[in-house]
């Protein structure tokens, strides 16, 4: 036979195969296999849930010498004993309690005076704790600043750390109309005494004394007389 026949011979004989081949539908890939380890769980908007961050000391909103109150939130750190660090409220009675001890006065006390008190209670069962209290909610009769007499707002204001006399004038909407700002006083208990500091609120007010701008302390009561005509 000759070669050329043989040659178209050869490609009949293929040629239903490629045919076939060229027809059959692609085969799938297998699915990935599972993987052992789990994905992290998600939170509600999407984010992946942090973990459990270390408890640390909030921030305070009060100065260091503001006196505890009823109603007051307290964060208590106990250093490197989480278990015993817990936030509590100032019960009525002016005590709180926490893991270990209970029923401890807190009213009237500073919150370093309270924490080494609670030191002291402590110390029977953790050997030489430290102690951090910190006043995260000022809600006391003790945390307000009063401002008085002709204002256009007259009310108690929630003490916040850093507040100032401005602030306080600005919060109850400033001067009334028959203020005498420069004869303004604040009123401040200290130890146990009255102190009286002067400022004058219409040169602050009016022209941008900064001079004035006295800080005020939790518990202090701006006064605002009225002009002398």
């Amino acid at each position: 036979m000759r070669p050329s026949v043989l040659k178209l011979a050869g490609w009949l004989a293929i040629t239903p195969l490629i045919i076939s081949c060229a027809s059959s539908p692609p085969v799938a890939a297998p699915p990935p296999a599972a993987s052992s380890v789990a994905a992290p769980p998600v939170a509600a908007a999407g984010t992946a849930v942090p973990p459990a961050a270390a408890t640390v000391p909030a921030k305070p909103v009060v100065a260091p010498d503001y006196i505890i109150g009823p109603g007051d939130t307290l964060q208590v750190f106990v250093w490197r004993n989480p278990e015993l660090t817990v936030q509590v409220p100032v019960r009525p009675d002016g005590k709180i309690s926490t893991p270990l001890v209970e029923d401890m006065v807190a009213v009237g006390k500073t919150a370093p005076q309270l924490s080494r008190d609670m030191e002291a209670v402590l110390g029977e069962y953790v050997r030489s704790p430290k102690v951090n209290i910190i006043v995260t909610t000022a809600a006391s009769a003790f945390s307000l600043v009063k401002v008085v007499g002709q204002v256009a707002h007259p009310q108690a204001l929630p003490y916040r750390e850093g507040m100032t006399v401005l602030d306080a004038v600005l919060e109850v909407g400033g001067l009334g109309q028959f203020a005498s700002g420069n004869r303004a006083r604040i009123v401040r208990m200290e130890n146990g005494k009255e102190t009286i500091i002067k400022v004058k609120l219409a040169d602050l007010v009016n022209s941008g004394d900064t001079h004035q701008n006295i800080p005020l302390k939790a518990g202090d009561v701006l006064v605002v007389p009225q002009s002398i005509f």
